[in-house]
This record gives C-alpha cells, sequence and structure tokens, in this order.
C-alpha cells in the first residue's frame, strides 16, 4: 500500500515537472517565431486583435448626443426699449404725482417708487412702497414688512385696511395696530413654479398678508382656524368684494398660511375667492371600556356578584 502511494506521488510530480518544461518550450518557440517574423504566433493572433481598441482598428466611434443648453432665464436687453417693454410711453414719464398717488397720499404714508424694468415682463410704473395708513380715528396703522406695488393696488389695500379691516377688528376690543404682510413685488411664476405664467407679484398688483396686530399685541391670524369665524367671515366678505383675486386655505396647498389679494383684470369681469373660513379641528371623543365588576373578599373566599 505504502509503496502504491509513494508511485502516485512520483507521478503527480513528474507531470507538473512536465507541463512547466512544456510551457517554457512553448514560450521560446513563440518568441523565435515573433523574432523570425515580426509577426505574433498564430495562437496569439486572434488575443492581439482582441486588444486592439476600436480607433486603432479603424471603427468609427458613435456620436453620443449632448443634452440640450438651458435656456436663459432673462436676455440681456439691446436697447432701452427693449428692456422697457412694448406698453412703455415715454410721454407718460413725469416727476408729477398721478392722480391716484395724490389721493393715496390722503389715507396713507407713502413713498414713491421709480418704474421697474425687467426681467422680462416683470416691473411696472406708478410704483409705492405703502408704510401706514391712516384711519378715520386713531393712530396710523403700520404694514410690516412694507410692501412694494403699483398705486392703484396700495390705494386699494390701503381703502381695504382703514374701511374694512379696521372697524371690524375692533369690535373685538382693542384697536388694529399693524398688519403683517408676506409677500409683494417678486419677479417671479405663479406659486414659484418654474416656467408657470408671471405671477401678478411680477407686476406689483398683488400682496400676501398675514395677520393683524391689535393695540394690545395680540395678533389676529387670518388663517387660524381658533380665531372668531365671524369676525374671519366678515374680513372675507370685505376682500372678495374689493380685490378681484383671493386666495386663502382650500385654494391650494400654497396660500394655507396666507391670503393672497391682487387686482388682475380678467374678461366679463370674472372673480376669483376661494378662502375657506375654517374651524377648529374637535378631537374625537373615544368611549371608556365599561367598569370591571366588583370582587368583594371575606373570611370564607371571594364573592362575585353575590355567588361564592
Amino acid at each position: 500500500m505504502r509503496k502504491m502511494r509513494r508511485l502516485a506521488a512520483i507521478l503527480v510530480v513528474v507531470g507538473v515537472c512536465a507541463g512547466l518544461l512544456l510551457a517554457a518550450f512553448g514560450g521560446l518557440a513563440r518568441a523565435e517565431h515573433s523574432r523570425k517574423t515580426g509577426l505574433a504566433h498564430p495562437d496569439e493572433a486572434p488575443r492581439a486583435a482582441e486588444a486592439v481598441p476600436p480607433q486603432v482598428a479603424g471603427a468609427v466611434p458613435i456620436p453620443v448626443p449632448l443634452p440640450r443648453p438651458r435656456p436663459p432665464i432673462w436676455l440681456e436687453p439691446h436697447s432701452f426699449r427693449e428692456a422697457a417693454g412694448p406698453d412703455f410711453n415715454s410721454a407718460e414719464v413725469t416727476d408729477l404725482a398721478s392722480d391716484c398717488r395724490k389721493r393715496l397720499e390722503e389715507i396713507a404714508e407713502i413713498e414713491a417708487m421709480p418704474r421697474l424694468i425687467g426681467p422680462g415682463a416683470c416691473g411696472g410704473g406708478d410704483m409705492v412702497q405703502l408704510q401706514a395708513v391712516r384711519l378715520k380715528e386713531g393712530g396710523p396703522v403700520a404694514l410690516n414688512p412694507k410692501p412694494l406695488i403699483r398705486c392703484e393696488m396700495a390705494e386699494q389695500l390701503a381703502s381695504f385696511i382703514r374701511d374694512d379691516a379696521a372697524p371690524r377688528v375692533a369690535k373685538t376690543g382693542a384697536a388694529l395696530a399693524r398688519v403683517e404682510t408676506y409677500d409683494d413685488f417678486e419677479c417671479r411664476g405663479r406659486n414659484r413654479v418654474l416656467g408657470a405664467k408671471l405671477s401678478e407679484h411680477g407686476k406689483g398688483n398683488a400682496v400676501d398678508v398675514r395677520a393683524f396686530v391689535l393695540a394690545d399685541n395680540k395678533a389676529v391670524t387670518l388663517t387660524d382656524p381658533t380665531v372668531s369665524k365671524d369676525l374671519r367671515e366678515d374680513i372675507r366678505a370685505a376682500a372678495c368684494a374689493r380685490f378681484t383675486t383671493v386666495l386663502g386655505p382650500g385654494s391650494d396647498s400654497h396660500h394655507e398660511s396666507h391670503i393672497h389679494l391682487d387686482l388682475v383684470q380678467r374678461t366679463r369681469g370674472y372673480r376669483i375667492c376661494q378662502w375657506d373660513v375654517r374651524e377648529p379641528v374637535v378631537a374625537e371623543v373615544v368611549p371608556l371600556p365599561p367598569p370591571r365588576p366588583t370582587i368583594a373578599l371575606n373570611q370564607s373566599g371571594p364573592v362575585k356578584d353575590g355567588v361564592r
């Protein structure tokens, strides 16, 4: 048995050595063939061909199309006419106050602003910064931040605060002291969606209102369901009668925390009033399980419902 194992081991060693010798002689033969002919050995020709890159082999690479360049958001204008827009009339340029501004200065504190031009269709003329509104009785009502809007929009907003909001808020027991705004002039698409139709904010024709602050520093947030529903309904009715667009909770997800007001002109005098005056959410009362029957103990053991 031992002799057989030795013989098998010797045969394995001999086989390995023979394989190494054959590999060595094969390598020498291929090297000698390449030296004499300058060509690769026939056994290695397919491998050499596979290793040649397509460019070296003469293959034409397939062109990969590049993505189209992103269009510029605003092209730099080449002239004042192009920047001012097609509706600009140089004859209307004057340092005199417009009729709207004269009316507005009687009921509000404003700062006249220069004409806003671009980018694109954004901007407009007769722009003002509405700083405060003078009430019929009492001190001025400040706006924070001070909205930058067209004079016509500022006049309607000032009248809304002076004639509609202030008298209704005063019924709560405290006078209106400040109006918290959210957004005014901003060159952007509707709801800040890239590529959307130009928002009225981009024309200075809209303002967003968040809350009324009273003289006792109490805030009346217009979208807060815990605020008096009657008060919010009265303010909603007044806003929808004065502005052509009123958007609040219930219109879309972008107006859940503020009220959007604008004066966009639509065909046939169409108006939009979408503001749900919501009530507080009442938590559902979960009924408790019935009480467990009482178990009395005495010297003889427990008694349940009179049965031992």
